[in-house]
């Protein structure tokens, strides 16, 4: 069931190779035979897909996939067209709005910003609905730690933007000597609402960085 994009498996091959992702292939196969699970099966791997390692300059970490119907797509944080705005999708448009100016878009969907190289990753890819953290300890955070310890091996000057301290804890192994880490409450309301998300300039802070060490910005 699980395939991942030809552009990430030379770097991830002999990881889905391993017993406990075999393993996850068999949970996840009779999960979405016997339960409504998101997302659909196609967009699993959507971050991957629409990111490949060689285009990767920023990474963006999640939890895992929201759970309500038609919400979730593969992208960490982003929801599809025409599908109303999360609480926490919302304070990230509204910090880019104080941030950057760029007016709060109409659209939830973050595809833009995947293609031009940020890896929008959930740490957990699936989720059973109404059901939140349902898929955890399956595999998955197994699966996403080797990715981001890859990516913060094989590659430098990436930025990691860690909201929240379960993101910041997926990547307390970052060579922050390497890439930029950057860091900050959960976009969530009960953090944003105590002060620990709105200010933190994470995005102007991100073109900064990638103007200096790519010469060019990202169009958020």
């Amino acid at each position: 069931m699980l395939f991942l994009p030809s552009s990430w498996s030379f770097l991830l091959q002999e990881e889905i190779e391993k017993p406990y992702f075999q393993d996850l292939n068999r949970f996840m196969t009779e999960e979405y035979n016997h339960h409504l699970c998101f997302p659909p099966p196609e967009q699993i791997f959507a971050a991957f897909d629409q990111c490949s390692f060689d285009n990767t300059k920023v990474v963006i970490i999640g939890q895992d996939p929201y759970h309500g119907p038609g919400q979730a797509h593969g992208l960490s944080f982003s929801v599809p067209k025409n599908v109303s705005h999360p609480p926490s999708l919302q304070n990230i448009f509204k910090e880019l709005e104080s941030d950057l100016g760029i007016p709060y878009p109409q659209s939830g969907c973050l595809q833009h910003w995947a293609s031009q190289g940020v890896l929008l990753l959930n740490a957990i890819l699936t989720v059973r609905a109404h059901q939140a953290g349902s898929h955890q300890r399956k595999g998955w955070e197994k699966f996403t730690d080797t990715v981001i310890q890859k990516l913060a091996h094989e590659k430098h000057n990436l930025v990691f933007l860690l909201w929240g301290s379960y993101a910041q804890k997926k990547g307390q192994w970052i060579d922050r000597s390497r890439h930029l880490v950057l860091e900050s409450g959960h976009p969530s309301p009960l953090s944003a609402n105590r002060g620990l998300w709105f200010g933190n300039r994470h995005f102007s802070q991100t073109n900064a960085f990638l103007c200096k060490h790519y010469n060019q910005e990202m169009k958020w």
